[in-house]
């Protein structure tokens, strides 16, 4: 039976970079993948957050969002525009509203996201309110499983001891997606920066390899599994 996917991301590329080769086997094996986006990604990169500054730049990432989930396959793609870095200056429950929202018209079977432990305060917040809104009220059955993902230089950059570590405990084979990752990265060349950085298309590869090389398999993603509900 095909399954309804959620993923749920801070900042266009979030949801490449954590999960877009599985979100590629999602959609080859019939499921129905949507993408949320819930910030803009560009505005933090001054004092304060001045959307006129960038239009330009804003629309330009969205446009390489629309390219880079049109590649992987995705159903629908939603970008919020939620201010970028700055998710904490929300009120909690009007993030945790919004995040509702989208898991009452989606009704997703699946959900992925961010990681608690990240340096990104962006994808803590997303986390947490993914964890509130999926509360396992009756309402909610039809979410069966959580899990997270890491996000290449924000995961791994957090310092031990700072947040819980990123320890997966599920592995999705990504060998025949692979390419579609790599080559939807490519799509926010905006955002991606050149080797040796954490977020360069060769470091991804290369994470790829090595999180196969956990399992025995030859490219996979990792993840944390938040729930698993067996019907």
């Amino acid at each position: 039976m095909n399954k309804k996917v959620l993923v749920i991301a801070a900042h266009p590329d979030d949801e490449v970079l954590g999960c877009g080769g599985t979100i590629a086997r999602h959609v080859k094996e019939g499921d129905k993948v949507h993408t949320v986006i819930l910030a803009e990604g560009i505005t933090s990169r001054d004092k304060s957050r001045d959307r006129n500054a960038h239009k330009e730049e804003l629309s330009e990432l969205g446009s390489a969002a629309k390219r880079a989930n049109e590649i992987l396959g995705v159903h629908s793609l939603k970008l919020i525009d939620l201010p970028d870095n700055r998710l904490d200056s929300l009120n909690r429950l009007d993030l945790i509203k919004i995040v509702e929202e989208l898991i009452d018209e989606i009704k997703p079977n699946i959900i992925y996201t961010h990681h608690i432990g990240d340096v990104n305060i962006d994808h803590r917040r997303i986390h947490e309110a993914v964890i509130t809104a999926c509360r396992p009220f009756p309402q909610n059955h039809f979410v069966e499983e959580l899990l997270f993902f890491e996000t290449a230089s924000s995961t791994e950059w957090m310092t031990a001891g700072s947040a819980p570590p990123f320890v997966p405990n599920w592995y999705v084979d990504i060998t025949d997606t692979l390419s579609l990752k790599l080559k939807s990265l490519e799509a926010y060349d905006y955002e991606m920066r050149e080797w040796p950085h954490a977020r360069s298309i060769k470091a991804l590869e290369y994470q790829a390899y090595w999180r196969g090389a956990n399992i025995g398999k030859q490219a996979a993603e990792a993840f944390l599994l938040g729930r698993k509900i067996q019907s």
